[in-house]
């Protein structure tokens, strides 16, 4: 008889694959596609000493940045951290470590992680203070840095859609990091908006094939902040 894949909520999700001191990815951008109910289940278990390996931190209330409010976070490696308050107070205290990547290396060091790749060469970095203790060569005239392959004890990811089999698709967005992380960590749980029926998708539309998914939980609300409202303003009525 076949295992179900799909959990009642984040708690069951996570149950007995939680500890001290472990390596966990979380997927999205900004507060866009992260997975949210997973984080506040992680948030909830208390376990601390957390290294975090996302494109940023949340904010001060909203995203990871809840996890560095209550101090479970030790190290983060990240892309980008300008929006969170708590973020810098901790840093700057010396009680939070930061391994800073550019952007498109620290996709690139995920993607390589879940590829069994274990480092590359990037031309991205070179003569700055990202490639200090790095080892450097010359190609073809041109300078590269080797960066290392990122892969995790647990990935937790924000999808749309998935299938009893844990097949996912992602929408916009979400699909910035999402899909590097579901194939570059041990074991990958995913939240999404929707439960379609076995054979549902079509083939060519899945992004993440379901052997990566371990875990899955369709959320039962869904909360899409927006981390910076930006507007025009109304022309004037005539």
């Amino acid at each position: 008889m076949a295992i179900s894949k799909i959990y009642p909520d984040a708690t069951a999700a996570l149950a007995g694959l939680l500890r001290d001191d472990m390596t966990i990815m979380a997927g999205g951008f900004g507060l866009c596609g992260i997975p949210d109910a997973l984080i506040q289940a992680v948030l909830a278990s208390g376990v601390k000493g957390l290294t975090i390996i996302s494109n940023n931190c949340g904010i001060d209330d909203a995203g990871l940045g809840v996890l560095l409010k209550t101090r479970q976070i030790k190290k983060m490696v990240s892309s980008y951290v300008g929006e969170n308050a708590i973020f810098a107070k901790q840093y700057l205290a010396g009680e939070l470590e930061i391994e800073f990547n550019p952007q498109g290396t620290l996709a690139e060091r995920i993607r390589a992680g879940g590829a069994g790749i274990p480092a590359f060469f990037t031309p991205t970095g070179y003569g700055t203070l990202v490639a200090e203790g790095k080892e450097t060569r010359e190609f073809n005239g041109r300078h590269y840095v080797m960066e290392t392959g990122l892969f995790a004890d647990l990935a937790l990811v924000h999808a749309w859609k998935a299938d009893p089999e844990g097949n996912l698709v992602y929408r916009m967005t979400a699909r910035n990091f999402n899909p590097m992380m579901a194939s570059a960590a041990k074991v990958t749980v995913a939240e999404v908006e929707e439960i379609v029926k076995q054979g549902d998708f079509d083939p060519d539309h899945i992004i993440t094939p379901g052997i990566f998914v371990k875990r899955l939980i369709k959320l039962s609300t869904i909360n899409k902040r927006i981390e910076q409202r930006t507007t025009r303003k109304r022309a004037a009525a005539e």
